[in-house]
Formats: C-alpha cells, structure tokens, sequence
C-alpha cells in the first residue's frame, strides 16, 4: 500500500510539471499573442496549434488523462493532508496550505474554462477562428474577468509552488542554498507567466477583439 502511496505522489508531482505545466506555459505564451499583436496573431496562433496532425492524440494523452488524474488524486491529497499553519508561522506552511487551495480552485477554473472553449468548439457550437471573439465575451464581463483572474493566478502559483516541491522530492534541489535559489526562480516563473494571463486577458477584452467579435457576428448574419 505504501509503495503504491509512494508510486501515486510521484506520478501526481511528475505530471503536474510534465506536461501540464508545459501545457500551462505554452497556453500562456499563445494567449499573450492577443496582446502583443492582437486578434490576427492571437488567431495565427490557434491555427499553428490546431494545425498539428496529432493534437487529439496529444491532448487526450497529454493534457486531459495527466489532468484528470493530477486533479483527482490531488483532490484527495489535499483532503488527506493535516494544515501547519496554526503550529508553524513560517513561510513554507502557508506555501503548503496555499497549495492545497490552489489546486481545489484550479480544478474547478481549468473545466470551466476548457467547457467555456474547447468544448463548445467540439459541441460545433463555435470555430477555432471564433474563439477570440468567446474570449472577449467572457473578458468583457466584469465578474468573469475577476473569475479568470483568480483562477489564473490559482493555477500560476500551483504550478510554480508545485515545481519548486518537484525539485525536492526528485532529488535536483538538495541543500537549503540550492532550495533558496530555485525559490526565487519559481517566484519568477509565477510572476511571468501570470503576467502573460493577465496581460492577455486585458487585450481580449479591448477594442481590437470587440471589433472583431462584431465583424464575426456581422459576416455570420450575412450568411
């Protein structure tokens, strides 16, 4: 039984950082293309990714199944696991509560947000090329966009707090100096990559994509 313990937190760490947090990063990058070059490089980078020839593959075995199994199993560890916060006051605690937090929110933000798109892409309901118009709908709603906000930096920080643990447990960080240093680099990951989100949230709910979620809806009465 321990040994299946030990086998289970293992895999749970290993894809919680490969591939997910691949996943998470390359999302964020895509995502920051609406930013930086607005809808037509936002929708370039869609049709880069969708253009793969084994992204169903990839995603059912690369995201959704080490999903699936990183937040149902980490559902249970968090239910499993004691909170030190009211013995221990030391930084570290609140990083091990804030993790189990986290990944609750995280959970219910990621299938809200892959039913709010991906899904309703394969429902037919939407394209590919609309899903920068859907995302200036959720974006340009006041309480969503709080919503996206807390649930991005839930699922950053998860992922940065989870690879500082990851370098740990795997034996890559051994010694307080090494632990100290990855610190600071895993903070720097949570600071980047959640200013890719947040950046890119506020570009989906500007003008640019307003305009193009008009002309979208325009061409779409026409037909």
């Amino acid at each position: 039984m321990k040994g299946n313990s030990y086998f289970s937190r293992k895999l749970h760490s290993l894809l919680g950082i490969i591939p997910l947090g691949g996943f998470i990063v390359v999302h964020g990058l895509t995502n920051y293309q609406a930013f930086e070059r607005g809808p037509e490089g936002f929708d370039k980078g869609v049709t880069l990714i969708n253009s793969m020839p084994v992204l169903p593959l990839l995603e059912i075995f690369g995201i959704y199944l080490p999903l699936l199994f990183h937040g149902i199993y980490g559902l249970y560890v968090a239910y499993q696991s004691n909170t030190n916060t009211g013995r221990f006051k030391y930084g570290r605690n609140w990083a091990f509560t804030a993790q189990r937090i986290t990944g609750v929110i995280t959970f219910v933000f990621v299938f809200w947000h892959v039913y709010q798109t991906r899904i309703q892409v394969y429902l037919g309901h939407i394209t590919h090329e609309e899903l920068g118009s859907t995302m200036n709908q959720i974006a340009s709603n006041p309480t969503y966009f709080v919503l996206y906000v807390i649930g991005v930096l839930a699922a950053v920080f998860h992922f940065s707090n989870g690879l500082w643990a990851f370098l740990i447990s795997w034996g890559i960080t051994i010694g307080p100096k090494a632990q100290r240093i990855s610190s600071y680099i895993c903070m720097g990951v949570f600071v980047v990559v959640s200013a890719l989100f947040i950046l890119s949230l506020i570009a989906f709910s500007g003008d640019q994509f307003k305009e193009a979620a008009s002309a979208a809806l325009a061409l779409t009465n026409i037909g």
